[in-house]
Parts: structure tokens; C-alpha cells; sequence
């Protein structure tokens, strides 16, 4: 049980404790299930005042169902969450009362509204039974004023960047006095400097006596922003330790019970031009863009949030037109914006948004693995089911998609396990190259390692590959070459013996 814990001050800002951090919420002993999933077993977790508690683990870990639940939007089955003395009800009003905020990975603005409007969302201060105009903005500029002085009130919410739309909800957070803050994958869209700035707000507000739950596969980032580290594994806790106790490996080792090797990306023979770009244009977007990708060879585009890549990849796949230039495979010409032609002509596409562009999260496992596959289960227009499960079935096998059923919901998987559905799609059509954008974005180091093992299989069996990353290991463990992107324009180019973090950062930065 939690021990007692100060109300919510009557100050705009937490006050920081002056003596032990105090216990803000405890979760002692929740249980929670799902039809034929245990996601959480038993679990304890604690968050302190003035510390930030990183809560890691692999997908399918629990870590989702454990935010959800001190959210307030599930009920624990078993165990009890302890906020200020109080027994936390499954309610997410209930849990903003308690002083719970949550900034989930997904932003919760108002498209339409401004940013004085969305900060006081839901809370909004009244006279009279008639919202006050002037309390409204006295209450959004106060807490704005904490973490980006420099954003308009009146700006719509649809002309922020990622980054601002993130310190408008921590805004958001301050001005309902909550006392604890869960940031769900807080970094996945942000650059460099927009990160540091973040670290540097959450810095203060743990100064001020602000409890935050950090959730990131990003250990890097962990290490740099955390006072504890709480890792689960298939929904129980593993332990819980000071930061200063730990290092990467052992948390790696903690979260997948198992040592995880780093991707080994042999030299191999490397064959023609499978695509050539040649002066590509596209309007704010890209300027005259030039380069090949051959068989067998993995090339990737570096460079910073912003930079052009995941456009170009765009373009060349036909879901977005261009203004002037050309596009070969194999020596043909590719029509302009035609998905069908380039899917013909042996293209496929991971996208970086795997939940909106990748998948339908209401479909089957299986519905979504044959998405693009109906000419092979379906020649007549008559869908062949025992087509269909053979395609399935030798998908899970190769892959390793770990999944309750073939007829489950996709959404229902963990975020690698999704990735490597869509990967399963395209893999089927056999292509000549593949474009991955993002391809480990928001998945575990485990499933990391095992799309890595992908990647270099199709690379060994002469598929053209162009994968798009933003992490710096990554680029330089898997590139043949490194094609560095700054403002729709290709900058730099590294081969293997040129690659580098400095030397990738240098043209990403200066250009």
C-alpha cells in the first residue's frame, strides 16, 4: 500500500517534497487479462515524487496495459492502484482528478482548436455558467509559459510540429495540477535539439516534485533521462533499480531474458542497378534527387526529421507524385504516382506509419498478410482460404509472427509481430526491391534484432533494399552505403569504410 500523500497543491506548479520523495501512486499486485491473454501477472510499480521511473520491456510485455490502467481507462481483475490515499477507479476523470495525467503516443489535440483552447480542454473556467475568454488564456499562458514561452495561444493545433504538439499537452498537464505525468514513446517523431528540449522540461518539472512514468524502447534515451528503471517480460515484473545500477545490456537481458546479438551484416556480391532515381523534384519537398540502389545491396537514407526521405520514398513507391525527374527498375521506366505498376514491377513498401498506412487494425492476421496478395488467393474473384492459411502459415513460420490465432485481430499483436505481418505481405510477392521507412520504429530490441535478420536474408538473396532510419547504430551497422538527406537534397554519401555517427551527423547538420 502507498504510504500517505500530500494533496494536490493550490499552486499552479508541484512543489518539490523537502525531506524523502514521497510515494505518488502504488500499484500493488495487478492482475489483468484479455480474451486468451495474460497481459499483466501480479505486478508492483511505484512512482516517487521528483524521479522519473522508466518503464521498459518488449512488446507484448504489458507496459501498454499498465499505463491504460493508471490512466483509468481499464480496471485491474486483481491488486489495487494507490493514489494519495485513494483507491483509483477506472475512470480517466477520475484519474485526472487524482492528478494522473498521460501523454499517449498518439497526440490528444484538437485539430481545430487553439493551443489556449486545448490546454484547458475540458477543464474550462467558467463565470457564470459562461466560459471566461480572459481566465481561459490567464490559465493556458501560466502553464505554457513553463515548457514554450515562445508558442502563440491562438495557434490551431493542426500547425503544430510533433514537437510542440507534445509541450502543449505537458501544458496541459501543469494547468490540470497533476502531480504525475506517463509519457508513452514521448520521442518517437522528434529530432535531436526537440529532444533535448523535452529532457530539459522534464528536468524541471521533476525539480518541482512531478512524478514521471517514461516509457520508451529508446535505452539510450533511458539512460540519459531516468532516475529508475522497471522492466517487465510477458506481463511480470522483473525488477525495479536505480538507473546508476544498471547498464544497457542487463536491462536488454532483463527485458528478453536472453542475450541479444547485434545484426552481423557480411560483405556480398552486389549486383546491377535494381532502381535508379534520376533528378527527382517535388515542390517544398525534394530537388533534384539522384541515385541507384543494385541487387543485393542495402542503401540507406540518413538524416533528420524533415530531411525529404520518407517523400522520396513516397514518390518512388507512387503513393505521392513529383514535378520533374524519372524513375527505372531494372532499366524501365516507372509510371508516376501508379502503386499498381510499381507493385507489378516488384516494389514494396514498409511505411513508417505501420498502424495508419500499413495495416487494418480491424482485419485478421490473415486478411492483412494477403492484403496485396488477392491475384494468388483469389485469380477467379472466389477468396481460396486454403490459399490463404498456406500463405499465412509459412509467413508465421519464416518470420517467427507470434500471434493467438491467424484469424486474430492485427491490432491485437505487439508492435514487432505487426511489423513483420506487413513484412509477410510483401515478402509473398517475392519483390525486387523493398523500401523500409522506419522499419524498428516503436518495436523492442528483441524484434528489433529479428527484422534486422530479415533485412540481411533478403539483402544475401539479392533483393535491393532502401531502408530510411533514424537511429545512428542502426544506419551504420546495416548500410552498404549511406546516402545522408538535408532539406529534399542527397549531401553526403558513405560507403562501408566511411561510415561513421560523426561523419553521418556532419552532412545531416551542416550539409
Amino acid at each position: 500500500m502507498a504510504q500517505s500523500m500530500a494533496t494536490v497543491s493550490d499552486e499552479f506548479t508541484p512543489q518539490p517534497d523537502q525531506h524523502s520523495p514521497a510515494i505518488l501512486a502504488s500499484v500493488s499486485g495487478v492482475s489483468k487479462s484479455f480474451p486468451g491473454v495474460v497481459a499483466l501477472d501480479d505486478v508492483d510499480f511505484e512512482v516517487f515524487s521528483g524521479e522519473v521511473n522508466a518503464l521498459v520491456g518488449e512488446n507484448g510485455a504489458g507496459k501498454s496495459t499498465l499505463i491504460k490502467l493508471m490512466a483509468g481507462i481499464y480496471s485491474p481483475d486483481q491488486g489495487s492502484i494507490v493514489v494519495d490515499d485513494k483507491e483509483l477507479e477506472a475512470s480517466p476523470s477520475f484519474a485526472h482528478r487524482a492528478g494522473i495525467a498521460t501523454i499517449h503516443q498518439d497526440h490528444n489535440l484538437v485539430p481545430g482548436m487553439s493551443v489556449a483552447e486545448n490546454i484547458v480542454l475540458g477543464r474550462w473556467p467558467t463565470r457564470l455558467g459562461i466560459i471566461s475568454k480572459s481566465a481561459l488564456l490567464e490559465r493556458s499562458r501560466e502553464a505554457l509559459a513553463l515548457v514554450a514561452p515562445e508558442l502563440s495561444l491562438d495557434t490551431l493545433a493542426r500547425r503544430l510540429s510533433p514537437a510542440e504538439g507534445q509541450l502543449v499537452e505537458v501544458a496541459r498537464a501543469l494547468a490540470e495540477k497533476s502531480r504525475i505525468l506517463i509519457m508513452d514513446e514521448p520521442t518517437t517523431s522528434l529530432s535531436g535539439p526537440e529532444i533535448d528540449r523535452l529532457f530539459g522540461v522534464i528536468a524541471n518539472l521533476k525539480r518541482q516534485g512531478m512524478g514521471v512514468v517514461f516509457v520508451s524502447h529508446w535505452l539510450e534515451e533511458v539512460f540519459r533521462i531516468a532516475d529508475r528503471i522497471t522492466v517487465l517480460r510477458d506481463g511480470r515484473l522483473v525488477g525495479s533499480a536505480p538507473a546508476a545500477d544498471l547498464d544497457q545490456a542487463t536491462v536488454i537481458k532483463m527485458m528478453v531474458g536472453r542475450n541479444v546479438r547485434e545484426t552481423v551484416v557480411p560483405e556480398r556480391s552486389i549486383g546491377e542497378p535494381v532502381l535508379e532515381v534520376r533528378g527527382l523534384s517535388r515542390s517544398n519537398a525534394l530537388n533534384s534527387v539522384s541515385f541507384n540502389v543494385r541487387a543485393g545491396e542495402i542503401v540507406t537514407l540518413a538524416g533528420l526529421v524533415g530531411a525529404g526521405r520518407t517523400e522520396l520514398a513516397n514518390c518512388i513507391f507512387g503513393y505521392s507524385g513529383y514535378d520533374s525527374g524519372e524513375i527505372l527498375i531494372n532499366g524501365k521506366h516507372l509510371p508516376k504516382r501508379d502503386i499498381n505498376a510499381a507493385i507489378r514491377m516488384g516494389l514494396a513498401l514498409i511505411p513508417e506509419d505501420r498502424r495508419g498506412q500499413g495495416l487494418v487494425g480491424q482485419l485478421s492476421v490473415a486478411e492483412n498478410v494477403t492484403l496485396a496478395l488477392f491475384d494468388q488467393i483469389a485469380p477467379k474473384g472466389v477468396i481460396s482460404f486454403p490459399k490463404e492459411n498456406r500463405i499465412v502459415e509459412d509467413a508465421r513460420k519464416a518470420l517467427s509472427i507470434r500471434m493467438p490465432s491467424s484469424k486474430s485481430q492485427v491490432s491485437t499483436l505487439s508492435g514487432g509481430n505487426q511489423q513483420k505481418a506487413i513484412v509477410a505481405r510483401w515478402l509473398s510477392r517475392k519483390p525486387r526491391l523493398l523500401i523500409l521507412d522506419e522499419p524498428t520504429k516503436g518495436i523492442d530490441v528483441g524484434a528489433k534484432a529479428e527484422i534486422g535478420d530479415i533485412i540481411v536474408g533478403l539483402a544475401e538473396n539479392g533483393v535491393a533494399i532502401l531502408l530510411i532510419s533514424s537511429e545512428l547504430p542502426e544506419v551504420v551497422s546495416f548500410s552498404d552505403r549511406v546516402l545522408v538527406m538535408r532539406s529534399g537534397q542527397i549531401v553526403g554519401e558513405l560507403d562501408r569504410s566511411e561510415k561513421s555517427p560523426e561523419g553521418i551527423m556532419h552532412y545531416a547538420t551542416t550539409g
